[in-house]
């Protein structure tokens, strides 16, 4: 199991980025997949939820009306779309699968991230 997330960079604040995680080794279309970020010195927090099924989606309320998530289940990829970007945005950003919707429990081990730093 392996993902492997990029799309990161240094954007200035109000700008957008999209981040892409590439997933293999497990049958991606059954698995709820999440992005969560870490800031330095924090903890790493859940940003946003998709389903494997209909696509239902959630997100952190400090994210919703500007990131969107979505899948594309025939190449095994999950978006993560930001838009109108803060500087407390900036933080490693990485994606994982969840077997359940609701639960806490992740399925596969963490990445790498792509770093995401928003400054002037």
């Amino acid at each position: 199991v392996q993902f492997v997330e990029s799309g990161g960079g240094l954007v200035q604040p109000g700008e957008a980025l999209r981040l892409s995680c590439a997933a293999s080794g497990f049958a991606f279309s059954n698995y709820v997949m999440r992005w969560y970020r870490q800031a330095p010195g924090k903890e790493r927090e859940l940003v946003a939820a998709i389903t494997s099924g209909d696509g239902t989606t959630n997100y952190a309320d400090s994210v919703k009306g500007r990131f969107t998530i979505s899948r594309d289940n025939a190449k095994n990829t999950v978006y993560l779309q930001m838009n109108s970007l803060k500087p407390e945005d900036t933080a490693v950003y990485y994606c994982i699968a969840a077997p359940l919707w609701g639960v806490a429990q992740v399925f596969g081990s963490w990445g790498q991230g792509t770093q995401v730093t928003v400054s002037s």
